[in-house]
C-alpha cells in the first residue's frame, strides 16, 4: 500500500499542471488567473524563468551555459534566429552525421545493393529448393557472405539512422529545427519495421522530406511527405490502383492505333502489324485488368491523410470522402528498388473517373491533378489549420491548450497560407506560453528525458547506437511506434508504475557513467564539489540541472539519498514494463531488430508481441541491470535526473 501510494503521489507531481517547486512565495509569482487570458503582450513569468520556458520546450534541454548566452542576446532575439534555422552554422553537427557511413550514400545506391541482397536472397532460396543442381562449397560460402553483407547493411542504415537523429537532438545548434523535425516525424508515423526496402527510404525521409522544410509551408510538406517512398510504401499506397471497374489513363509509352494507309500488299502488312500492335494492348490490359482485380484500391493512405495528416478525426469528412481521396491518389507510387525506387506516377492504373472530395468536384479524365487538388483542398481548409495549431500548442504549451491560443494560431495559418514558421512564432510568443500554469508543466516522453539528460551533463554526441537504444528500452524506439498515429503527446500516457520507477533508475545509470560521452566529474559547476559538504553538493546540483528550482519532497530525497521507492525494493535493478499506456510493448525494436524484420525474418515475433500486448515486462531484464550503488555526488546527480522536476518541462 505504501509504494502504491507513494507512485501516487510521484505521477501526480509529474503530471501536476503547477510549477514543481516554485511556490509563490519563493518565486515572487502570483497564482494563474482562473479567468481566460486575453490576447495581449503580458508574460506572467519572470524574465529568468521565461529563459527556462524557452530553453525547456524550443530546445530538447538547457546544456550548461545556456542561460547565460540566451540572456546575452536577449530571449526574443534568440527565439528569432531558432525561427530561421538555415541562417545559423551547424558546420560541427553536419560534419559529424558526415561520419555516418551508411547515411551518406546515395538512396539510389542503397536501394540498388537492396535490389542485389533480394536476388542473393532468392539464389539461396533456390539452393535449398533444387537439389538437383550443383553448387560449389565454395560458391555456397560466398553467396551466403554477400547475404550477410547486404542484411548488415541494412542493420547499419537502421542503427545509424536512430543515432543520427539523437545525435542531432543533442548537439545541432539548430535545436528548434531538431524539435519540429521530431514533431514531423510522429506527426507523420513510419514504423521502419514493416519490412521490404522500408528502412532504406527512410534516411531519405529524414534527411530530405522532414528537416528541410520543418518550419515551411505546410502544404510542401504535406506533398512532400505524399511523394516520399517511405510513406507510399508505408501506407500502403504504391500499390493502390483504380478498381476494375473504374476507367484509367492509358500507359504514357503506348503506341497509338494506327490509321489505315491504303490497300495492296502495303495495308497487309500494316494490318498484320496492327493486328500484333492490337494483340498487344489487349495482352497488357488483361494483364493489368487481373493487377487491379488482385490488389485495386488500398484506402490506408487516403483515412490517415485525412485523420492524423490534415482535417483530424473531427474534421468533417466522410467514408465517400477517403474512398474519393484514395481514388485521387491511385498511380503515385515507387519505382522498383533496382531502378532507385524513388517517386513515380503510373497513369496506367489511376482511377480516372469523377470524384467529389469534401464538396469539391474533380472533372474525369485526369492524372496528378487528383491528387494535387485534394492536397490544395486539404491545407487551405480551415479543419486542418485548426488540427496543426492544437497539435503544435499541445507540443509546445500543454496538454489542454486554451481555446483562445488554438484559435489565434488558426487565424495565423489562414492568413500566411499555412507557414508553419509563423503559426509557431504566434504560439512560443504568447502569452499562454510564457504562464506559470505553462511552466515545467509538460511530462517528457523517453526521447526527451535521455537527450535532455546528455544535454544536461554536457555530454558529446553519441555516434554509437547505444543512447538510441536506451531510448527504446525506455519505451519509445526511434521509428518503431507500428501504428501511424505515432508516439503519445500527452504526460498521462507516459505516466504508469514501470515509468516511473525507470525514470528514476534511468537517473542513476546515467550518473554511474552507462550514457555515452556523459561524465558528471568533466560537468562545469560540478567538477570542483567532489569533496564539499553534502548540503552544499545538493545546491550545487539543483543549481546545474534543476535550474535552482526544487520541491522540499525532492530536496529531502537529495540531501537523503534515500528515494523511496527504491528503498522499498521496486526495481532498483531493472528496466519493467515501460511501453506508454495503451501501446504495445516491443522487445524487438532496436536498430538491429528492425533490419531483421525489414529482411521478413520478424514477423512470427511481432505478431506474438502484438498479440501479449503489455501484459509482460517486455524490457526487465535488459538496458540498466546491475546499476552500482551510488554514493556521494554521483547518487546525488542520479536523483535530481530522476526527479519529477527533471522529467517535466
Amino acid at each position: 500500500m505504501r509504494i502504491t501510494k507513494l507512485i501516487g503521489i510521484v505521477a501526480a507531481m509529474l503530471l501536476g499542471v503547477a510549477p514543481v517547486g516554485v511556490s509563490a512565495q519563493k518565486s515572487g509569482a502570483k497564482s494563474p488567473a482562473k479567468t481566460a487570458i486575453t490576447r495581449s503582450d503580458v508574460r506572467e513569468l519572470p524574465a529568468d524563468q521565461q529563459i527556462i520556458q524557452a530553453l525547456n520546450r524550443l530546445t530538447f534541454g538547457a546544456k550548461p551555459g545556456d542561460i547565460l548566452k540566451v540572456r546575452a542576446i536577449g530571449l526574443d532575439n534568440w527565439i528569432n534566429q531558432q525561427l530561421r534555422p538555415e541562417k545559423i552554422n551547424d558546420d560541427a553537427m553536419s560534419a559529424f552525421v558526415g561520419n555516418y557511413s551508411a547515411l551518406s550514400q546515395n538512396q539510389n545506391d542503397l536501394l540498388g545493393q537492396y535490389a542485389e541482397q533480394q536476388r542473393a536472397r532468392q539464389q539461396v532460396r533456390r539452393e535449398k529448393v533444387d537439389s538437383t543442381r550443383a553448387m560449389s562449397a565454395a560458391d555456397s560460402i560466398a553467396l551466403r557472405q554477400q547475404l550477410q553483407q547486404r542484411f548488415n547493411l541494412t542493420r547499419q542504415v537502421v542503427t545509424q539512422l536512430q543515432s543520427s537523429r539523437v545525435a542531432r537532438a543533442v548537439a545541432s545548434e539548430r535545436q528548434l529545427q531538431e524539435v519540429m523535425t521530431d514533431f514531423w516525424e510522429n506527426h507523420f508515423n513510419i514504423y521502419a519495421q514493416k519490412g521490404g526496402p522500408g528502412p532504406y527510404y527512410l534516411t531519405d525521409f529524414d534527411q530530405n522530406v522532414i528537416r528541410p522544410r520543418a518550419l515551411g509551408k505546410f502544404r510542401d510538406l504535406l506533398e512532400a511527405v505524399s511523394q516520399s517512398p517511405a510513406m507510399l510504401f508505408y501506407l500502403d499506397n504504391a500499390r493502390s490502383m483504380a478498381d476494375s471497374s473504374r476507367p484509367t489513363l492509358r500507359a504514357q509509352n503506348e503506341l497509338p492505333r494506327a490509321r489505315p494507309f491504303g490497300r495492296g500488299a502495303f495495308g497487309g502488312i500494316m494490318g498484320t502489324m496492327r493486328g500484333a500492335q492490337q494483340r498487344q494492348r489487349q495482352q497488357q490490359q488483361r494483364q493489368q485488368q487481373q493487377q487491379r482485380q488482385r490488389q485495386g484500391l488500398n484506402e490506408n493512405y487516403g483515412r490517415e491523410l485525412l485523420e492524423l495528416h490534415t482535417l483530424g478525426v473531427d474534421g468533417g469528412y466522410t467514408q465517400q470522402d477517403v474512398i474519393n481521396v484514395a481514388r485521387a491518389f491511385t498511380g503515385w507510387t515507387i519505382k522498383p528498388p533496382a531502378q532507385g525506387g524513388g517517386f513515380i506516377f503510373r497513369p496506367q492504373v489511376h482511377d480516372a473517373g469523377e470524384k467529389l472530395v469534401l464538396g469539391h468536384k474533380l472533372a474525369a479524365g485526369r492524372g496528378m491533378e487528383d491528387a494535387e487538388d485534394v492536397l490544395d483542398i486539404l491545407a487551405k481548409s480551415p479543419a486542418t489549420a485548426h488540427f496543426i495549431s492544437f497539435k503544435l500548442a499541445r507540443r509546445f504549451v500543454s496538454d489542454s491548450p486554451s481555446k483562445a491560443l488554438v484559435d489565434h494560431a488558426t487565424q495565423v495559418y489562414l492568413e500566411t497560407d499555412g507557414d508553419i514558421r509563423e503559426v509557431l512564432r504566434s504560439i512560443i510568443t504568447s502569452p499562454e506560453f510564457f504562464s506559470q500554469q505553462a511552466f515545467r508543466s509538460k511530462v517528457k516522453s523517453p526521447f526527451e528525458v535521455v537527450v535532455s539528460a546528455m544535454r544536461a551533463l554536457n555530454a558529446a554526441p553519441d555516434s554509437t547506437p547505444r543512447t538510441a537504444q536506451v531510448i527504446a528500452y525506455l519505451g519509445q524506439p526511434i521509428f518503431g511506434h507500428q501504428a501511424p498515429n505515432g508516439w503519445p503527446e500527452t504526460g498521462e500516457s507516459w505516466m504508469n508504475t514501470g515509468a516511473i520507477l525507470n525514470r528514476i533508475n534511468f537517473g542513476m545509470a546515467a550518473a554511474a557513467g552507462r550514457l555515452p560521452g556523459a561524465d558528471i566529474r568533466t560537468l562545469p559547476a560540478l567538477d570542483t564539489i567532489g569533496s564539499a559538504p553534502r548540503d552544499k553538493q545538493v545546491d550545487a546540483v539543483v543549481a546545474a540541472i534543476l535550474n535552482g528550482m526544487v520541491s522540499p519532497d525532492t530536496r529531502a530525497v537529495l540531501l537523503s539519498g534515500e528515494h523511496p521507492m527504491l528503498a522499498n525494493g521496486a526495481g532498483a535493478n531493472g528496466i519493467q514494463n515501460m511501453a506508454p499506456t495503451g501501446t504495445t510493448a516491443d522487445t524487438d525494436i532496436s536498430g538491429e531488430a528492425m533490419a531483421d524484420g525489414a529482411n521478413g525474418q520478424n514477423a512470427a515475433r511481432a505478431r506474438r508481441n502484438q498479440n501479449q500486448g503489455g501484459k509482460r515486462g517486455a524490457l526487465q531484464g535488459r538496458g540498466f541491470a546491475n546499476i552500482p550503488q551510488l554514493t556521494g555526488l554521483p547518487q546525488i546527480v542520479g536523483l535530481a535526473l530522476g526527479s519529477p522536476e527533471f522529467q517535466r518541462h
